[in-house]
């Protein structure tokens, strides 16, 4: 094992890393804590020594996050990948929690799913997210529990479309989402020789309902529109997710992710998310993102996003989905209504397949936000709403 009590040459430049990032004081505790994994007898290698510095449970430790930037930005070593090994824990409990007779199939269905994630990587394509992959062996669970606790079976080749019924009709609103992650399941178990008929094969999903979620009126877009774009002791975070979710039609998680490097001010355009186009940018847009990039400015953070919070000021990585969905408390509002809202303006003036493009969503996914009715209240003078193409902001101001 290679071992020295000689400091690398990396060191100074590290020191210097963490000064740029963090306080004095709790620079100069980083560099000692590096130096002690110098000198504790184990292995000099920068990814062994990012190893030893990862902290035990859900946060790897300030410094091992920090020396991993520096790290990897050299580099030196591949990094920690704390997300990936947070979401093996979280699929190795669901499973775990899965009764013993019925759990080496959950188990064993969990690592095709990782497997797959894997190839679809490696090939370039749309692989399933952590919290997809958790959703499908989270249901598996709960059958498999239902299976156990209310139809005493031990043998998934014994399940029947009744035992598929009555689990289903214990969360009516989640349906089709848990049909098909057990179509998913009993897919897969059948290739695999787990069962010789797929129990779900004839089970029915609910009639399609079309959109029920929640929307504002022209008033209420209003009241808010003015509040992000007139208010100055608004925070720049709040209006940068709500006019964003409001004109744009911004995800959670595009907004989370969007980064410095995205903005093109010379055309006046942002690219958000996977969409296919760069979007342009309005005079209430191009406003609200400057001031959300001066907050950012005045934080003196490394972090690339253009949402940078306290927390992650001295990290690389996206604020919480969690701050995204309540930074809009104080307005009363959530992102999703907002967004909601727009895309329903978008799908009843324009072409399902315009849309979908625009936002990068599949045009079948759009259809259940069609409305079978025109509010009055839309069609009661000649001003264009919110829906026509592109934003007109007399309409709103």
């Amino acid at each position: 094992m290679a071992t020295t009590s000689v400091a690398p040459e990396w060191l100074t430049r590290f020191a210097e890393f963490a000064v740029a990032r963090h306080c004095v004081p709790r620079a100069c505790l980083m560099v000692s804590a590096v130096g002690q994994l110098i000198l504790d007898g184990e292995s000099t290698h920068p990814q062994a020594m990012l190893e030893r510095a990862r902290l035990r449970g859900r946060s790897e430790g300030a410094l091992a996050r920090t020396l991993e930037q520096f790290l990897v930005g050299e580099g030196l070593a591949f990094g920690l990948d704390q997300q990936t090994l947070l979401a093996r824990g979280r699929r190795q409990r669901r499973v775990d929690a899965a009764p013993v007779p019925l759990r080496p199939a959950v188990a064993a269905f969990a690592d095709h799913l990782v497997r797959s994630q894997e190839r679809a990587r490696r090939a370039g394509t749309r692989p399933r997210t952590d919290s997809t992959i958790e959703k499908s062996i989270t249901t598996v669970r709960d059958l498999a529990k239902f299976l156990d606790t209310e139809r005493h079976k031990e043998e998934w080749s014994t399940v029947e479309s009744t035992d598929i019924d009555a689990f289903l009709l214990n969360q009516p609103g989640n349906r089709d989402q848990r049909l098909g992650e057990s179509r998913q399941f009993f897919r897969w178990a059948r290739k695999n020789k787990l069962v010789l008929v797929d129990p779900t094969r004839y089970v029915t999903r609910s009639p399609r309902r079309g959109f029920t979620g929640e929307t504002l009126t022209i008033g209420e877009q209003r009241r808010l529109f003015r509040r992000w774009t007139t208010d100055p002791d608004v925070h720049p975070h709040e209006a940068l997710v709500g006019v964003f979710a409001l004109l744009h039609a911004a995800s959670n998680a595009e907004i989370r992710g969007l980064m410095v490097d995205d903005v093109d001010r010379s055309g006046h355009a942002l690219r958000i998310g996977r969409r296919a186009h760069p979007v342009p940018l309005d005079p209430a847009s191009s406003a609200v993102l400057q001031r959300s990039l001066e907050h950012r400015s005045a934080l003196g953070t490394h972090n690339p996003h253009v949402m940078v919070t306290t927390q992650t000021k001295t990290r690389s990585t996206p604020a919480s989905s969690a701050y995204v969905t309540h930074v809009l408390d104080a307005a009363k509002v959530s992102p999703k209504q907002l967004r909601s809202t727009r895309i329903v303006d978008l799908v009843t003036s324009l072409d399902l397949k315009v849309v979908s493009e625009a936002l990068g969503m599949k045009a079948e996914g759009l259809v259940d936000y069609l409305a079978d009715h025109v509010d009055p209240g839309r069609l009661s003078d000649d001003r264009p709403n919110l829906g026509t193409s592109g934003v007109t902001l007399h309409t709103l101001g």
